[in-house]
């Protein structure tokens, strides 16, 4: 009896992996990016290091905007081996929950870097069991996820519209939809009971509403901007967990049915190369295709509301501003 029970429920794991992997999107473009210069933050595993490796085969200049110098390094190496019709690897130090460390990257970019046609803001983190504060005073999740990409953005818009037509990608999550409240006056979370579930999800519904008025404001210039959803995907950040009940489980059920990182690493790379997207702008999509927000990622007065309060969270300065 346990042995059938065993195998039954064996059976229907491999089902749900089959189906889930036969159902998710593909990018089915053949588009060169010869001659195109790409910023992928946190590309030295995952879903970034996928697409950075895609890029670099169909003759990207990929630039790896990583934390981990030796690792990114490693992985440059690798990358290198698999590049051609004149792809290149540039490896250059970026932590986005360091805003000094953001400002620093994008002078660099800025003086060596005549073109940037892709931006893919990536990098992420899972939140810590305890609410954590950065050096410049901001919760860690809500820094790394939202505030550095919305600054690392704003400081090379500039150059994105010089080298138009470009394209922003912002990576958001399904998990934008849990959220039933963003107050923009706590985008620190010190007022809110905290949890590691409520500083990730709000950081990414951040990233959907972050996309949504970029693209408000870069109406015209040819310069696009769009989020996404990677699917469920069996990566570092769930690695890192704690060791929770809760977290155990969540990883148990993720890492039976979930993507690669390879799988989950296409809608962005569709969104970077796809020539059917060109144009198109503040939209979201999952599976290489556009899908719904929740009705609080296309709320425009908080669209508003959110870019406001970042520009005084990061402290953006008048030359800075767009």
């Amino acid at each position: 009896m346990w042995l059938s029970v065993l195998v039954g429920v064996v059976g229907l794991v491999v089902g749900l992996r089959l189906w889930y992997r036969t159902l998710s999107g593909r990018c089915v473009s053949s588009a060169s990016m010869r001659g195109k210069t790409v910023i992928v933050t946190g590309a030295s595993a995952g879903i970034g290091l996928h697409t950075a490796a895609d890029l670099v085969k169909r003759g990207a200049r990929v630039i790896l905007a990583c934390r981990n110098l030796e690792k990114a390094r490693r992985v440059a190496d690798e990358l290198r081996k698999g590049a051609s019709d004149g792809g290149e690897v540039v490896v250059k130090h970026l932590d986005t929950s360091d805003l000094a460390s953001v400002r620093r990257f994008a002078q660099e970019i800025l003086d060596t870097e005549k073109h940037i046609h892709v931006l893919v803001n990536n990098a992420g983190i899972y939140a810590p069991e305890e609410r954590q504060v950065t050096g410049d005073g901001l919760e860690v999740t809500m820094a790394t996820n939202h505030f550095g990409h919305f600054l690392l953005t704003n400081l090379l818009l500039d150059r994105l519209k010089q080298s138009s037509p470009s394209r922003i990608i912002n990576v958001s999550s399904l998990g934008h939809k849990m959220p039933t409240s963003l107050d923009t006056d706590d985008l620190n979370l010190q007022s809110e009971s905290y949890s590691q579930m409520t500083a990730y999800v709000k950081s990414k519904l951040c990233n959907v509403l972050f996309t949504l008025e970029l693209a408000r404001r870069l109406q015209g210039t040819g310069v696009t901007a769009n989020s996404l959803h990677p699917g469920v995907v069996h990566t570092d950040i769930m690695r890192r967990r704690a060791n929770s009940f809760f977290n155990l489980l969540l990883k148990l059920c993720i890492s039976t049915v979930s993507k690669d990182p390879a799988l989950g690493a296409q809608t962005t790379i569709h969104l970077a190369v796809a020539v059917e997207v060109e144009g198109v702008s503040g939209k979201y999509f999952a599976d290489c295709k556009e899908a719904p927000t929740s009705s609080l990622g296309r709320d425009k007065d908080l669209t508003r509301k959110l870019w406001e309060a970042s520009e005084k969270a990061v402290k953006l300065t008048p030359g800075e501003a767009h």
